[in-house]
Order: C-alpha cells, then structure tokens, then sequence
C-alpha cells in the first residue's frame, strides 16, 4: 500500500544540507516526492511509499541529520498520493508556511580544513572553502529563503568542477550546497595600502603575513566584517595600534591557529576547548599563562586573555604564515562606531588605522561581530551573542499571543522580535551614542520584519524607560511613523523576567539586578535592586536595593573618584576633609582629579544630582579607592580590573561592614561601614588583592542575605540574577554561598548576555505578560 505524508520541519533546517540530506534519506527508503526550501527558513518534504518505509525515514530524521542541522519541531500531514516516479530537490519558494531559523555562520569544518592544506585537492589553499556544513550564511544573505540566489554568493558562476559536485547526490558535503566555490569560480583575495594602491603580489595572503611579522598593522576582510591584524608579541606594535585606535586600554582579542597554539597563551580546559572548537568558535577569556610571550598591552591590567581560533579558511591561512602563529585580531572599527563591511568604510574610517588591507570581493550583507563568553564561577555565560548564533531564535515555553519588536537597551544593544513561542534577538549592534549603530539597528530589526513576515498592523513596540535612551526615542518614532501601540518596560524588570523564562520557570521569582544604571520607577536611577514578579502576569514589585549615592553627571563613570567624592558629600563631609581622606589611602592624586572632586562636592552641596542604588557605581568607587583604576576608557572598566587584582589574592574573608536596615517601605543593604573602614584604615598597608575578592564576595554575600530576608513569608522557589555585574565570579560565588546556606540557588542566563544585551528578550516577554493584562490588540 502506497501512502503520501507532508512534512513542515523548523529549526536550523536551511544552509546546513538539509535538502541534500533529505534526498539521500529518501532514496534510500524507497520513497517517492520533493523537499523545497519555504519562505519562512522552513523545509517542506512530501513522501509517498509504504508504512513502513516513511516510519523509517522518519526515524532516521532524527538519528541521521547533518551535523549543524536542529530539528525542532516536525508538522506531518496525511495527503492523497500523487504518484511521483522518482525523488527531487525542487526550486525554493518564497511562501512561507512555518516559520524557522535564519542560518548563522559556521566556523570552517574540519572537512574543508583538511583539503585546503592538502597539496593533491584541488581546494588547496583555497581560503573560501565552504560546504554543506560549514562557512557564511547570515553575513552573506539577503533575504530568505537560503538560496544562493539570496545571497552574496549569487554574482559566482560555478564551473564545472563545481556544478558537478552541485549535482552529485552522493557528494554529502557539496549535493546542493548553496555556498560551495573554488579558486576558479569564487571569491578573490586583493592586498591594497592604505592610499587604496593596489599591491602586486603572486599570493596576497604570504605577503600580507610577511607585512604584519614585519610589524605592520592589516585591516583583513572576514566574514562579518573587518578585523585589523597585528603581531601580538611586540610591545611597540601593540602601543602603536592603541595609539591609532585611540583606544588606551580596552583589551584586544587574540586569534590563535588552533588550540595548541592558544595553550601557550592560556589555561584551555575541555569544556572551553570544546565551544572554542565549536561550529561557533566564540572569543572565550580564558586566564593567562604565566610564561605567556603575548605583551602586556594587549589586555594590561587582567588576568583573563579573549582568545580565539581561526574560524574561516582565510584566517587559518594568514596566521599558518605568519611566524608565532597567533595574532591581535581585533574588529576593524573606529572607537565607538560600528565594524567596517565595506570597502567604502575602511578606506574612510581605517586608512589612518592601518597600513594595508587585505580584502576579498564578495559583499558582506549583514555585520557580524565575533561572539564572546566568559566563565561566571564554573557557569559560561554570554557577553556578547553574535556571530555563530545570532540570528537563532530563543525559544519559551509558552506563546507570545502577539507579535512585539523591541529596541532594547542603549549600551550593548540589540532589537528583539518576539511572535509565537520564540524571540529573535538581532546580532550585536553596540553602543546607540553612535548614529551609524542607531542606523543599524534600525536596519536588521527591517530585515527581521521582512523575513519572518511580521504583520506590521498587529506589532506592539516595547521600549525602555528611561527618557534619555536612543533607543527609547527610535522605537517612539518607529511606531509613531507605523501608528503602533508602545508599551514602555522598567529596565531591570527586562533583566530579571528575561533570566527567569530563559532558565523556563514558572510563578513566583525573586530577581536581582546588579547592574550599571537603569531608569526606576521613582525616577532615580536604579542598579542593585531586588524584585518580586510572577511570570504569568505582568505584576512585579521592588522589595529592595543597596544604599545609594549621588550622581552628578556621565563624568562621574569616567573618573570614579568623583562618585566616592559624591559619596562623601552626601554624608556631610566638607571638601577638605575628603581631599584628606582620600590622600590617606591613595598618594600623588593628580590636581585635575582634586578640581573634578572639588566640583562634584559643590554640586552635591547645592543638591543638583540624582540618586542611584548602583552596583556598577559602587563597583567603581571601590576600584577607586584601592587605587586600581582611576579612569575609566572603556565600559566596566573600574570593576572588571578590581575583578582582575583580586584573581591574585590567594585568600578572602567575609566583611562584616555591610548592614541590612530599612527605608521608606524597602529594605536597604548599606555599605557605608565599609567605605568608612577602607578611607580611614591605609589599605595600601594591606594586600589590594586580598581587599579587593572580599569585598566582592561579601557584597555578594550579603545581597544573599537580604534576598532571603526578602523571601521570607512568600512561596517562591527560584532566585534569579542578571546586570551587567552579574558576571563577576566573586560577587556570585558570595551569593550562591549565602544562598545555599537555606538551599536555595540563583540563576544565571543561560542564552541571553546578563548585560544590556538581554534587555530586548526580557522587553518582548514583558511586552506580552503587559498586553494580556490590559486585553488590548494592536
């Protein structure tokens, strides 16, 4: 008996052979029909044979799939029998039945390795060798579905060599591989100066890595955008890169050839071995070895190194040249402003950066910065989710009952669609201070639209609220222009009730936030906070925070001895005194941070300033006051350095100077014991190192301590934490102590970043538990 079944399957089922793979599955069951690339990123099977036959291909679906391939979800229709004679690869459509994932790029498989640093293959030293499995995919489409006439790769016509693998059902990694080129038919490699002077040269990628040994510094064209290139060894090569970059201290990332490369730089245990060698071949900061011959201004001042593998056959060939075999790969961007993609933009914005360029020809559609993790007291976590997973949905485990676009937060930004049971969040943006990021945003949050057909006349906008944020103001004009409803979403209640549907929970959560800044409800500004929430309905309460402190201005974050100067003000200091103090533990204070301090006293005097319950803030001012940075250059600086010094200590203790009281209805952790005890007790008489992984986990500690103070009386079996703070190993591994003291764990993101980057998942939730409350439609 001949029967017929139409399959619908979603997941990560386009751009990874999944066509091919279905083909070959059918044939060798027997079985009759089609399977089409849809619309919506999905794959459409029809099969007819016997019972048995579609039951064992149905078995095999699962066992058999391509490597990258994720099958999430199989929609089977019984239909009448059409009478196929034979099994085919039909053209894609644009309709889209079912939604699915827009494929991410893959980090070159190990297959396409090997030919192209084998002599006898014809792909040798090919550095776009790409299959079934691996390479571009989001960096280089334009629309879905993934077809190569949507993308990038539509302008390379195979030859013949090509088309024959195109064509061979029994080619696994090249039957119907939209991507696959060769030397003849694909991309070419151009070595140019920094005037745009074309550089002669029999191969581009030789002389480029005989010009970076030579201590030149390289703008290369990659997948997702530009890197710049430079030897990682020479201190004066480093300090010229940050001088050009206008960039003093912010960490470079390092590109290894491979892991026995990197094990000379850093500690590679197997779980980090595993996600470095993963087809998402992250960043991972990993800690330092000791004899590591990587200098000392690639990341001055930590004890951890970003460090990476070569993902693209392009990279594995330059740094195979090059004589230590690893080098600063750092994106090819001016400081504050998007990675270059284009040619246009690197020889505007990088010429005065580098020396030279080595581009290829093939259009980069979409940026994709390099993804990064860390690992948070044994957990890894996300600091930045891009390439290798963005676009990939996020799944919850329940319906959205609407479709929602939010526009995050303004640092470390990205957009969110939400609809059905899933969130897409956009790839890294970055900071909104830039126009050319708050375009991009813009931009992919389009692209999202269009391909996974949101039905504009039923979209609800969610933003922040904080009334100065960029991305508040962008999402306010974007609905206004497309007159859609605007649900507006406190930032912390984003970062908690993300955490809790990312780990799926259900019902009461507690939540806390240490965080940076975020708008609150009384219109301070609000960072160490302690919520209440159900997440089955938009009801959340804040029960309480740490102690605050005056903010006077955004100068405050850049020279953090103006916080502790505010700090001291508002508890009735005179400015003489605190200059005094602050000498006491801190000598040789340069005169333009004595008239910065100076100022903020009589700002805080004359009450033109706003409080803040502030983890990131108080963070900055005990980096301050145990001297370990008294400038911030970059994001998190103050307390990711007061992180690194205290990897040093051998030892801790836990603090008694921090107090729990009360305050106007909330309950308030207080640390001014402790500040108190570090400006008049000469802590440079004491180890920093040691002082420094105390106070972290105690504040930890203690912020334990009044969570459980807080659950007392209520039915809550979940404690989740998010912020950018978050990711401090010490501050947690307090916490998860304190905690445990009552059985009780908190919980970390596990596919979102704790920092503003996950601020877009928790708006789309959020957005959803808000219009069900208010029964509203769009």
């Amino acid at each position: 008996m001949v029967v017929a079944k139409k399959f619908i399957i979603i997941g990560l089922v386009q751009g990874v052979g999944f066509r091919p793979f279905i083909h070959r599955l059918a044939v060798k069951h027997g079985l009759k029909g089609y399977v089409r690339n849809i619309g919506g990123s999905e794959v459409e099977v029809w099969v007819e044979g016997s019972p048995e036959s579609i039951d064992k291909f149905i078995e095999d679906l699962y066992v058999e799939k391509p490597p990258p391939a994720i099958i999430e979800d199989v929609f089977i229709e019984d239909v009448e029998p059409r009478g196929y004679v034979d099994f085919h690869i039909l053209k894609s459509s644009r309709e889209a039945v079912k939604r699915s994932n827009i494929p991410p790029d893959l980090a070159i498989c190990k297959d396409c390795l090997r030919e192209i640093l084998d002599p006898n293959d014809r792909r040798y030293r090919y550095a776009f060798n790409s299959c079934a499995w691996c390479g571009p995919r989001f960096s280089m489409i334009y629309r879905v579905p993934y077809d190569r006439s949507n993308t990038s790769m539509s302008k390379y016509i195979l030859c013949s060599e090509c088309e024959k693998e195109y064509h061979d059902i029994r080619n696994v990694r090249r039957y119907h591989a939209q991507g696959i080129s060769c030397s003849v038919d694909g991309p070419k490699l151009y070595l140019y100066t920094n005037d745009w002077e074309y550089v002669e040269t029999r191969d581009p990628i030789i002389e480029t890595a005989k010009l970076i040994d030579e201590g030149y510094i390289v703008g290369v064209k990659g997948l997702g955008g530009y890197h710049i290139a430079a030897l990682a060894t020479s201190d004066g090569v480093v300090l010229k890169l940050r001088k050009r970059k206008h960039r003093p201290t912010k960490p470079f990332a390092i590109m290894g050839l491979d892991i026995s490369v990197l094990e000379r730089l850093v500690y590679i245990d197997e779980e980090a071995r595993s996600i470095l060698e993963s087809p998402q071949a992250p960043i991972l900061l990993l800690p330092k070895r000791e004899d590591s011959p990587v200098s000392k201004y690639v990341s001055p001042g930590l004890s951890h190194e970003g460090v990476f593998v070569a993902y693209t056959g392009l990279h594995y060939l330059l740094l195979m040249e090059t004589r230590d075999k690893f080098l600063i790969m750092t994106s090819g961007n001016v400081t504050g402003e998007p990675m270059c993609i284009n040619e246009e933009c690197a020889r505007e914005k990088l010429s005065r950066v580098v020396d030279y360029f080595l581009i290829h020809d093939r259009e980069i559609v979409n940026r994709v910065d390099d993804s990064v993790l860390r690992n948070t007291n044994g957990k890894w976590v996300f600091l930045r989710r891009s390439r290798g997973y963005a676009p990939m949905w996020i799944r919850i485990r329940s319906d959205l009952d609407g479709e929602y676009i939010a526009f995050g937060a303004d640092l470390n930004n990205t957009g969110a669609l939400g609809f059905e049971d899933k969130v897409v969040l956009t790839q890294y943006i970055g900071d909104l201070d830039s126009f050319n990021a708050q375009r991009e945003l813009l931009k992919y949050i389009g692209f999202f639209i269009e391909n996974y057909r949101i039905n504009l006349d039923k979209t609800i906008v969610i933003v922040d609220k904080h009334p100065s944020y960029h991305s508040r103001r962008l999402g306010m004009e974007f609905a206004e222009k497309h007159r859609l409803p605007i649900i507006e979403v406190q930032h912390h209640y984003a970062h908690v009730l993300g955490t809790a549907y990312d780990n799926g929970l259900e019902g009461e959560v507690l939540g806390i936030a240490m965080d940076g800044l975020g708008w609150g409800d009384d219109n301070t500004i609000w960072g160490g906070e302690i919520l209440v929430f159900n997440t089955d309905k938009y009801d959340y309460k804040r029960l309480g925070h740490i102690e605050k402190l005056p903010l006077t201005s955004d100068r405050d974050t850049i020279y953090p001895l103006r916080i502790l100067a505010g700090y001291l003000s508002s508890r009735g200091h005179v400015f003489e005194e605190i200059h005094k103090l602050i000498k006491n533990v801190l000598e040789n204070i340069d005169h333009r941070l004595v008239a910065e301090m100076e100022l903020v006293h009589k700002l805080v005097k004359a009450g033109r300033y706003i409080e803040a319950s502030s983890t990131g803030r108080f963070l900055d001012m005990i980096s301050a006051i145990l001297g370990v940075c008294l400038y911030r250059s970059y994001e998190g600086e103050p307390a990711i350095k007061l992180e690194a010094v205290a990897d040093k200590a051998k030892s801790h203790k836990l603090l008694e100077h921090f107090h729990i009281s009360t305050h106007n209805g909330l309950y308030v952790l207080e640390y001014k014991d402790l500040i108190e005890h570090l400006i008049y007790n000469n802590v440079r008489d004491n180890s920093v190192a040691e002082t420094a992984k105390s106070i972290l986990y105690s504040y930890g500690y203690w912020m334990g301590k009044l969570a459980h103070k807080l659950i007392k009386g209520r039915r809550i079996d979940h404690i989740v934490v998010s912020g950018g703070a978050a990711v401090n190993t010490y501050i947690i591994k307090g916490l998860e102590d304190s905690l445990g003291e009552h059985d009780l764990e908190p919980l970390l993101p596990r596919r979102i970043p704790p920092n503003d980057e996950g601020i877009s998942f928790g708006q789309v939730i959020a957005g959803s538990l808000i219009k069900k409350k208010n029964s509203f439609s769009a």
